[in-house]
Protein backbone atom coordinates (compact mmCIF):
# COMPACT_ATOMS: atom_id res chain seq x y z
CA UNK A 1 0.00 0.00 0.00
CA UNK A 2 1.46 3.65 -1.25
CA UNK A 3 0.24 6.53 1.16
CA UNK A 4 -0.59 9.42 -1.10
CA UNK A 5 2.26 11.38 1.52
CA UNK A 6 4.94 9.30 0.85
CA UNK A 7 4.30 9.70 -3.25
CA UNK A 8 3.56 13.71 -3.31
CA UNK A 9 6.96 13.72 -0.77
CA UNK A 10 9.08 12.03 -3.36
CA UNK A 11 7.57 14.29 -6.02
CA UNK A 12 8.06 17.14 -4.38
CA UNK A 13 11.70 16.42 -3.91
CA UNK A 14 12.30 15.20 -7.38
CA UNK A 15 10.95 18.76 -8.15
CA UNK A 16 13.08 20.65 -5.95
CA UNK A 17 16.38 18.87 -7.29
CA UNK A 18 15.41 19.25 -10.89
CA UNK A 19 14.61 23.24 -10.06
CA UNK A 20 18.00 23.58 -8.20
CA UNK A 21 20.31 21.23 -10.81
CA UNK A 22 18.73 23.52 -13.95
CA UNK A 23 18.94 26.63 -12.21
CA UNK A 24 22.81 26.27 -11.03
CA UNK A 25 24.02 23.71 -13.84
CA UNK A 26 23.75 27.63 -15.95
CA UNK A 27 26.65 29.11 -13.35
CA UNK A 28 26.12 32.84 -12.91
CA UNK A 29 29.62 34.95 -13.60
CA UNK A 30 30.06 38.79 -14.16
CA UNK A 31 32.81 40.66 -14.83
CA UNK A 32 33.59 44.61 -14.43
CA UNK A 33 36.54 45.99 -16.08
CA UNK A 34 37.01 49.61 -15.66
CA UNK A 35 39.76 51.87 -16.76
CA UNK A 36 41.50 54.68 -14.32
CA UNK A 37 44.10 55.81 -17.17
CA UNK A 38 44.80 55.21 -20.63
CA UNK A 39 46.94 52.05 -20.02
CA UNK A 40 45.39 50.51 -16.73
CA UNK A 41 42.17 49.81 -14.36
CA UNK A 42 40.68 47.83 -12.08
CA UNK A 43 38.52 44.69 -12.24
CA UNK A 44 36.04 42.75 -10.23
CA UNK A 45 35.01 39.24 -11.48
CA UNK A 46 32.62 37.18 -9.45
CA UNK A 47 30.83 33.88 -9.46
CA UNK A 48 28.37 31.79 -7.64
CA UNK A 49 28.47 27.46 -7.86
CA UNK A 50 26.33 25.18 -6.70
CA UNK A 51 27.73 22.10 -4.50
CA UNK A 52 26.42 18.76 -3.88
CA UNK A 53 28.24 15.94 -2.37
CA UNK A 54 31.35 17.64 -3.09
CA UNK A 55 31.18 18.11 -6.92
CA UNK A 56 30.65 22.20 -7.78
CA UNK A 57 27.89 22.68 -10.72
CA UNK A 58 28.91 24.30 -13.17
CA UNK A 59 32.53 24.68 -11.73
CA UNK A 60 34.30 26.14 -8.39
CA UNK A 61 33.08 29.28 -7.60
CA UNK A 62 36.99 30.66 -7.29
CA UNK A 63 37.99 29.16 -10.66
CA UNK A 64 35.44 30.39 -12.46
CA UNK A 65 35.74 34.28 -11.32
CA UNK A 66 40.07 33.48 -11.82
CA UNK A 67 39.27 32.56 -15.25
CA UNK A 68 36.67 34.68 -16.34
CA UNK A 69 39.50 37.71 -14.98
CA UNK A 70 41.91 35.86 -16.80
CA UNK A 71 39.96 35.29 -19.95
CA UNK A 72 39.33 39.12 -20.25
CA UNK A 73 42.32 39.73 -21.85
CA UNK A 74 43.54 42.65 -19.61
CA UNK A 75 47.84 42.73 -19.76
CA UNK A 76 49.60 42.98 -16.31
CA UNK A 77 46.69 41.55 -14.15
CA UNK A 78 47.57 41.62 -10.53
CA UNK A 79 44.77 40.33 -8.50
CA UNK A 80 44.59 42.43 -5.44
CA UNK A 81 41.87 40.01 -3.09
CA UNK A 82 40.07 36.91 -3.30
CA UNK A 83 37.14 36.23 -1.47
CA UNK A 84 35.06 33.24 -1.03
CA UNK A 85 31.46 33.24 0.78
CA UNK A 86 30.01 31.42 2.90
CA UNK A 87 33.24 30.14 4.77
CA UNK A 88 32.20 27.92 8.13
CA UNK A 89 35.87 27.75 9.29
CA UNK A 90 36.27 24.24 10.66
CA UNK A 91 32.88 23.52 10.03
CA UNK A 92 33.50 24.28 5.86
CA UNK A 93 32.88 20.80 4.99
CA UNK A 94 29.25 21.22 5.41
CA UNK A 95 29.24 23.00 2.46
CA UNK A 96 30.68 20.33 0.76
CA UNK A 97 27.64 17.80 0.96
CA UNK A 98 25.00 20.67 -0.02
CA UNK A 99 25.48 24.25 -0.18
CA UNK A 100 25.81 27.48 -2.52
CA UNK A 101 29.51 29.22 -2.98
CA UNK A 102 30.10 33.20 -3.96
CA UNK A 103 33.59 33.98 -5.32
CA UNK A 104 34.68 37.74 -5.62
CA UNK A 105 38.17 38.27 -7.23
CA UNK A 106 39.43 42.06 -7.49
CA UNK A 107 42.45 43.60 -8.86
CA UNK A 108 44.32 45.80 -11.52
CA UNK A 109 45.31 45.20 -14.52
CA UNK A 110 47.85 47.28 -17.21
CA UNK A 111 51.07 50.18 -16.21
CA UNK A 112 50.25 52.81 -14.72
CA UNK A 113 50.87 55.88 -16.73
CA UNK A 114 54.06 56.89 -14.30
CA UNK A 115 55.88 53.84 -15.02
CA UNK A 116 55.45 52.38 -11.30
CA UNK A 117 55.02 48.67 -11.65
CA UNK A 118 56.11 47.60 -8.26
CA UNK A 119 53.93 45.09 -6.67
CA UNK A 120 50.77 46.00 -4.36
CA UNK A 121 52.40 46.39 -1.02
CA UNK A 122 55.43 47.45 -1.42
Amino acid sequence: MVLPMQCSAMTWLQRLMLLVLAVSSSGCASLEVERTTETSGTFRSSAWSFTLLSFDIPAPALSTALGNAADSGRPDLVIEEETVAPYLWFCDWLLEIVGVRYAVVTGTWGKPVGGDVSPPGE
